[in-house]
């Protein structure tokens, strides 16, 4: 067996060096060098060694404990209550005053001195030490009998070889012809028994001896188990007890250092060192789209403050909730050290989107969209009315159209999807909506009437659109109809008609009397034919939110217009910041029908909440991912929302203070659909002077509730209903705290209300007017008057209740009121121009020939917007 040195040895065994030469000293064997040779006799004497010492203790600690346990007691008294209420009631006073309980806490600590828990790891080492040290002998005992057995059979082998041949030489040098005796044969046959007999002994021995050994090799197995199981159930022990000794040190530390002894050895024996670290650590930061400043410096493992502090060294103020956008991140994860990872969150939309950007499939023919746009009055809903064949302009709110109505009409071309968006001025946004949407665009124009603001509004949405526009000029059937008139403001507008050399179609039409309708459909249905309008069928439902509402029998209920693909009742959709799955459609009469295809309008129930108007609608397969789409829409939003709140800084710190002397207006609106919500809030908001301002706290759509009511009351807002009204616990809450509900139908009459309210909150403007001057001819002194001017008055009337001034070269040299006025030598109260005149000036005795004596009244003027 090749010899080993003793670092090897150390290093196989897991001892430490220091340790394993302490012990080959203390044996006897003197060598300092790791890299000498370790022979068997050198372990062998080591093992004894070890053995005689092993579990003794060191001559000073005999007879000392090794330990020391500390007891406690505190006692503290606890009241509990008496028993039920019927015996309460029988004891009287007594009873109530319950029992007091004596509680007894006892505490028992244990700690152990350092030199026994270095001489129990000494002990574990030692115990290591041995087990490897008898491994290795038996080992090498084990090597020097095979080499021992392998040597004997060698050389029996040579040995019977050598017989063998010694045999066959003498039998060839015998005589051929001479015959073995008898003897001879008697005799190699007893030689040939006591030879086999010999080696029968021998097997006999050898599997003997191999039974021992390996029953001996079972027990050494099961010893090293056994004390294996005890070294970790040791080792187990010992860090339990590391554990509580370190708890016990933290909390004398936190106690002060009260007790000392045997406690401070024990704590200073599980004591750790802290080990600083030799590099920086760098970590890898995943930055999102928007992240708050508190998710930042988690990720980073820095505290809040200090990413705080860099910020504010970056010239960036914010908390510790507040959203930072991405390129803010970037640069704070830099400046401290990390590497930043810029993560896209729009995967996800991307996926989705790419289904309705480019739908794939086979493409057919679809009903051209037709949006009636036109200037309030001038006759769009009657119009369509009439197509329709039903009375919808007599269900409008002062005859006005309010919110986009969205139709299927059937006629002999084939059918029409018609949107009326309303006329009014407030409705911008929801005649861009509609221009968007549509293939063709009706614009009527009153022939009575003419060209109007949202007549060119109209004309602008339609541009910007790049939509087709037929004009319709309406009211026919009046006497002052004039359709020269109004081709000649929309020729000035480019809108050139065919007659004249353009492209745009004028048709004239009574929607009255149905007069030129057949013939203005009829320009409709040739424009449509030459747009050769497709879409297609075979892919997911694609669309657009025309309108939506709040049903308080079916909640929240959307108006769709399908552009590709067809909806389904049953399939999971996504609008927006809102999912859900269809649970009903229904057209525009309000039966419910199973599917909608393209260029079809379908009222949707079934979704999550209220989407905006304009949102395009998606019809997505996996449910799961249609939430998740929509929450992180949601978040984004949100996050954009806290993103906008502006720090305060020096430059607009003067217009903060000039908005605390602003007057504000609040205002809780509530509407029946998302569009005349938006359009109503936009309004009013326009309604804000530098001296008054209106702000909308809370929009949103159904009925008014309790929630409102009591928003408006915090916030001291005028609770505003358009089309929608109070349910009873809104109405009896508001009653109570005197709260008014103002109801509105016509967005003529919320703003002209308004409008009022915010002029008699503005300051009334105060306006000088001059009413007459006095010119100063001489100037004479009384003994009882003072100074009296003589004066000749060339324009006007001198009051003597009015305040006057008097000028010098056109200068202003004082400002005040007469002290008397007379006429010859009486008293009078007013001086007609041309008259001459006895002036006295209260508080001044400067008067000159040649100034003017100026009178003036102030006038206050009430103002409106």
């Amino acid at each position: 067996m090749s010899q080993s040195t003793v670092r090897d040895f150390a290093e196989k065994t897991g001892v430490p060096l220091d340790r394993l030469l302490m012990q080959l000293r203390e044996a006897g064997l003197s060598t300092d060098d790791p890299d000498a040779e370790f022979s068997e006799s050198e372990k062998t004497t080591l093992l004894e060694h070890i053995r005689q010492t092993h579990g003794q203790r060191e001559e000073g600690e005999v007879g000392t404990p090794s330990q020391i346990t500390l007891k406690r007691r505190s006692h503290s008294q606890l009241k509990v209550p008496a028993g039920g209420g019927e015996k309460r009631a029988a004891r009287g006073s007594r009873a109530a005053t319950g029992k007091t309980v004596n509680v007894e806490v006892r505490k028992k600590r244990t700690y152990v001195k350092r030199s026994v828990v270095e001489a129990e790891a000494a002990e574990q080492d030692a115990q290591v030490l041995e087990r490897a040290l008898l491994a290795d002998i038996k080992a090498a005992e084990a090597a020097r009998h095979e080499a021992e057995e392998k040597a004997r059979q060698e050389a029996e082998a040579r040995a019977a070889r050598e017989a063998e041949a010694a045999e066959a030489s003498s039998a060839a040098e015998a005589p051929a012809e001479e015959a073995p005796s008898a003897e001879s044969e008697a005799a190699a046959s007893e030689e040939a028994t006591s030879i086999a007999d010999l080696e029968a002994e021998q097997q006999k021995a050898d599997s003997e001896a191999a039974r021992k050994k390996e029953i001996e090799d079972e027990k050494e197995r099961k010893r090293l188990e056994a004390e294996a199981k005890r070294e970790r159930e040791a080792e187990e022990r010992a860090a339990r007890k590391a554990a509580r000794g370190k708890g016990k040190a933290r909390k004398k530390a936190a106690g002060g250092g009260r007790r000392g002894g045997a406690a401070g050895v024990a704590s200073s024996a599980i004591q750790q060192e802290f080990e600083k670290p030799t590099a920086p650590v760098v970590r890898d930061v995943q930055v999102p789209e928007s992240i708050t400043v508190g998710e930042l410096a988690q990720r980073m493992s820095v505290k809040a403050a200090d990413l705080i502090k860099e910020m504010m060294k970056q010239g960036v103020m914010a908390t510790i909730n507040q959203a930072i956008d991405q390129d803010t991140a970037v640069l704070l994860v830099e400046e401290l050290g990390h590497r930043p990872h810029i993560v896209r969150e729009d995967d996800l939309e991307e996926e989705v989107l790419s289904q309705a950007t480019e739908p794939t499939g086979t493409e057919a023919p679809r009903p051209p969209v037709v949006t009636i746009m036109g200037h309030v009055d001038h006759g769009k809903t009657t119009l369509l009315d009439y197509i329709r064949r039903a009375k919808v302009a007599a269900g409008e709110a002062g005859g006005i159209t309010q919110h986009i109505g969205a139709y299927k009409v059937p006629t002999d071309r084939g059918e029409l999807t018609f949107l009326d968006t309303p006329g009014h001025e407030a409705f911008t946004a929801m005649r861009a909506r509609g221009a968007q949407v549509t293939d063709v665009v009706i614009l009527v124009v009153a022939a009575d009437d003419g060209v109007m603001p949202q007549t060119e509004e109209a004309v602008k949405h339609a541009r910007a659109a790049g939509v087709p526009i037929v004009v319709a000029v309406n009211k026919m059937d009046r006497e002052d109809a004039d359709p020269d008139r109004v081709k000649n403001e929309l020729a000035a507008m480019e809108v050139i008609p065919e007659e004249w050399g353009g492209d745009t179609q004028f048709i004239d039409c009574s929607a009255l009397n149905g007069t030129g309708v057949e013939a203005l459909l009829e320009a409709v249905a040739l424009q449509a034919e030459l747009l050769e309008l497709k879409a297609v069928v075979d892919c997911p439902g694609a669309g657009i939110v025309v309108e939506s509402s709040l049903d308080r029998g079916r909640g929240p209920v959307a108006t769709v217009l399908v552009q590709n693909g067809v909806l389904r009742q049953g399939d999971t959709i996504l609008s927006g910041t809102e999912f859900g799955r269809v649970r009903a459609l229904l057209d525009e009469r309000g039966e419910r029908v199973k599917s909608a295809g393209p260029s079809t309008p379908a009222v949707v129930l079934g979704l999550s909440g209220l989407p905006e108007a304009g949102d395009e609608v998606l019809v997505v397969e996996d449910e799961k991912k249609a939430r998740e789409l929509a929450d992180h829409r949601r978040e984004k939003s949100r996050d954009k929302r806290l993103q906008a709140q502006k720090a305060a800084k020096m430059d607009e710190l003067f217009s903060h203070i000039q908005e605390q002397d602003v007057k504000t207006v609040n205002l809780v609106i509530k509407g029946d659909v998302q569009g005349s919500v938006e359009a109503l809030t936009q309004s009013l908001t326009n309604l804000s002077t530098d001296e008054v301002r209106i702000t909308p706290v809370a929009t949103g759509v159904g009925a008014i509730n309790e929630s409102d009511v009591n928003l408006a009351m915090a916030s001291e807002a005028l609770l505003i209903g358009f089309n929608v009204r109070a349910d009873a616990k809104a109405r009896r809450l508001a009653q109570d705290n005197d709260v008014e509900l103002h109801y509105y139908s016509i967005i003529y009459d919320a703003i002209d209300q308004l409008r009022n309210a915010i002029s008699g909150m503005l300051e009334p403007e105060t306006q000088e007017q001059i009413i007459g001057t006095a010119e100063v001819r001489d100037v004479f002194r009384s003994s009882q008057l003072g100074q009296i001017a003589g004066c000749l008055v060339v324009d006007g009337v001198v009051r003597r209740s009015n305040p006057i001034r008097v000028l010098r070269d056109n200068v202003v040299v004082f400002e005040g009121e007469l002290e008397s006025l007379r006429r010859f030598k009486d008293d009078v109260k007013e001086v007609q121009s041309g008259t001459e005149c006895g002036i006295g000036v209260r508080n001044y005795n400067d008067v000159r020939a040649g100034d003017q004596i100026e009178c003036y009244e102030r006038i206050t003027i009430e103002r409106s917007l």
